[in-house]
């Protein structure tokens, strides 16, 4: 019979000790330079991306929704394939890098891209605090 106390352990979240942090599994820092990038930073540019992506949709094709989302998607495959972030991640000091440290490329930025286009693959977070969209591009998005 399933007691209290089996179901109180994954209720409770990750043990609130010092003991892991988001990131430890990949040996990541806890901060600074290449650890793991928190939600406030990754919603802020995110929204910073939204905004630039909003306005060249409003300029180029009367703010028309689905425009909004496909310059959203190519300014996130090309600036992140190229560079390694987009103009929100770079604002507030981030990349998107492969598990072993280098800039993620025009393969993952495709998949990740079409992922987050989804909405729910970013929802879908791990201990780590990556999205489902980084675990299947096998990418971490890291403070620089």
């Amino acid at each position: 019979m399933v007691e209290r106390k089996d179901i109180g352990s994954w209720l409770e979240g990750v043990p609130s000790d010092d003991s892991y942090w988001p990131g430890k599994s990949m040996g990541r820092p806890t901060a600074g330079p290449g650890s793991i990038a928190r939600i406030g930073p990754r919603s802020g540019a995110l929204l910073i991306d939204w905004a630039i992506a909003s306005a060249f949709a409003y300029l180029l094709f009367d703010g028309v929704q689905l425009a909004i989302l496909g310059c959203f998607a190519a300014l996130q495959f090309l600036f992140v394939g190229f560079f390694g972030h987009s103009i929100g991640h770079r604002s507030l000091r981030m990349q998107v890098q492969t598990l072993n440290g280098r800039p993620a490329g025009y393969g993952k930025a495709a998949l990740r891209t079409v992922l987050i286009c989804l909405v729910v693959p970013p929802l879908l977070i791990d201990r780590d605090q990556r999205g489902l969209h980084d675990r299947l591009g096998r990418t971490v998005l890291v403070r620089i």
